[in-house]
């Protein structure tokens, strides 16, 4: 058992507080790669092969080499194993372009804990702020050099606006298009409830496809839910019975404050995040074990 656990593409257990990137990795000066975070509980990493599905979807999207699945699984289990067998933790899986001077993809597993800010976004939610993307619903279509629907490591404008949404006391950042339609979250899917009815953004506007989100779909729509894609306006997210941010860690985070206005309760709250637990612990039955 480890408090922190790195494993190589060629299953080697490394050494988590020592070196590992070369200081020309395009991951470091390029942002130039693809990653994948899965939570890790009960001895297994959940949901792993929509992970991989995603995560060979964003590589073929930047022309990366498509590792062998096969490694990845044995490097997942590697680290699982590492890692101990009952408690929660953050994997992340992390494909670059390899080093600027030449040579292979750098491909790497990591767990770690899930930090105090996840357990406190699952139990109190979050408050956000609804901030511009820059970017019309269409670009995804018209420009797929810039790679809206990848899961890249190019990520410092996603924490640059959690950084501004934070001088402001929110917890949290809900993107919208320059029409003023509702995006996603820099780090999660928003799903709002209406009544029976859960809806989402769909992902021809630019959004990252949210494995989490797709498993709660599977699953709330054999217990009665009608599940959509839509387009949705910020007042929809004031007049919703519920939003959420979804997510492989965080899980289900109800947002209670919008632009500082504060939300009514939700009275599918306990449902959801009922639903959101029996999704991830269901979706990928190939998940990998210890």
């Amino acid at each position: 058992m480890s408090d922190r656990v790195l494993v190589t593409l060629d299953h080697e257990v490394r050494d988590a507080d020592a070196p590992l990137l070369h200081a020309d990795d395009l991951a470091v000066v390029r942002g130039d790669g693809v990653f994948e975070t899965l939570l890790v509980r009960g001895g297994r990493a959940l949901k792993v092969e929509p992970h991989l599905t995603r995560l060979v979807a964003s590589a073929r999207a930047l022309g990366l080499p498509v590792q062998d699945l096969d490694d990845w699984r044995l490097a997942l289990e590697l680290a699982v194993e590492e890692w101990g067998s009952e408690r929660e933790g953050a994997m992340r899986l992390v494909l670059s372009r390899g080093r600027e001077s030449g040579g292979d993809a750098t491909a790497f597993v990591t767990v770690g804990p899930v930090s105090d800010r996840i357990l406190d976004a699952r139990r109190d939610g979050v408050s956000v702020l609804t901030l511009a993307r820059g970017y019309s619903v269409d670009l995804s279509a018209s420009a797929p050099w810039q790679l809206l629907g990848a899961k890249t490591l190019s990520y410092a404008t996603n924490m640059a606006a959690l950084r501004y949404a934070a001088t402001f006391g929110a917890d949290d950042v809900i993107f919208v298009s320059s029409e003023g339609n509702v995006l996603e979250g820099p780090r999660s899917t928003v799903v709002i409830a209406r009544e029976k009815t859960l809806l989402t953004p769909p992902p021809e506007h630019g959004i990252l496809p949210g494995t989490t989100q797709q498993a709660l779909y599977e699953v709330a729509s054999g217990k009665g839910f009608r599940c959509e894609y839509a387009a949705l306006r910020p007042a929809d997210l004031i007049t919703a019975e519920g939003v959420w941010l979804i997510s492989s860690i965080t899980m289900a985070a109800r947002v209670r404050k919008i632009d500082g206005l504060a939300l009514p309760d939700a009275p599918l709250a306990d449902e959801i995040v009922e639903l959101v637990d029996l999704a991830v612990e269901t979706s990928g039955a190939e998940s990998a074990e210890a």
